[in-house]
């Protein structure tokens, strides 16, 4: 009777410890994940979206005027059109894209820590890196870049070799195509040193400020901020107001929501 009492009291012990596994609460553990990923995502697109109405705002775009302004010409959707050289755009510069990356963070950080609150030291740390390291420090290489190569840009030109044009547009196309090649070039160099750098500098932060020893690599993600580069490269090849330049503009707050939800869902592993 005694073996069979401790055996009888031994078997909730092992219902316990199978119930750990259990499909039930694994999907508990998915269901809260999942809601932490839409608090995260809701947040980083709400405070991208304030920032945006702002700027847009500043820039002489007002909401009030929306209701009778088509959609094609609101200004986030508003293009470059070469038979209206001077129709207002919305400008999307350094200032700006900080201002939409800190609202896109700040959202996805407010939104992440009401889902998760335990979890708020380790998007605290992310928010960090995201603004740091993967918006401010990119986005000061590639405009010191861009102001330094403006300001040698013609000598920089004329050592490139160039086709004699005779009235040939393709030829006309070549050159002005290796002309600025340069400005590509050093735009491309100027973000992959910018995003290095401040890789590095965000794991000495937060090795110093959080205790974090584990090293954080670059994870695909982390490119997404910098689609605004690829209209800066635009811009340094003279077309700043050409349609191409415009279209990527307008997907800039777009890829910029992304800090925010990776801050937002953030985690201690």
């Amino acid at each position: 009777m005694n073996i069979n009492s401790v055996s009888l009291l031994d078997k909730p012990q092992k219902y316990s410890i199978n119930n750990i596994n259990n499909p039930k609460f694994s999907g508990q553990r998915n269901s809260k994940k999942c809601n932490v990923e839409n608090a995260a995502l809701i947040g980083s697109i709400i405070g991208t979206g304030t920032a945006l109405t702002l700027i847009a705002r500043r820039q002489g775009f007002l909401l009030k005027s929306i209701k009778n302004t088509p959609v094609k010409d609101w200004a986030v959707f508003k293009i470059a059109n070469r038979k209206e050289p001077n129709r207002k755009l919305l400008e999307l510069e350094e200032k700006e894209i900080l201002g939409l990356a800190a609202g896109s963070i700040i959202g996805g950080f407010t939104g992440g820590v009401i889902a998760d609150g335990q979890n708020k030291k380790a998007k605290a740390r992310e928010a960090l890196t995201q603004m740091l390291g993967n918006v401010l420090v990119p986005v000061a290489f590639v405009g010191g870049i861009s102001k330094l190569y403006k300001h040698f840009e013609a000598p920089i030109k004329s050592f490139i070799p160039q086709f004699k044009e005779n009235g040939k547009k393709y030829l006309s196309n070549i050159n002005k195509f290796t002309r600025n090649l340069p400005a590509v070039a050093l735009t491309g160099v100027a973000l992959y040193l910018g995003i290095q750098t401040g890789n590095k500098v965000t794991n000495i932060i937060n090795e110093k400020l959080f205790g974090q020893k584990k090293e954080r690599h670059l994870k695909t993600s982390d490119f997404a901020p910098h689609v605004d580069d690829l209209s800066l490269a635009v811009t340094l090849m003279g077309s700043k107001n050409s349609p191409v330049t415009s279209c990527i503009t307008r997907v800039v707050p777009l890829f910029l929501a992304v800090p925010g939800y990776q801050v937002g869902k953030a985690k201690e592993n």
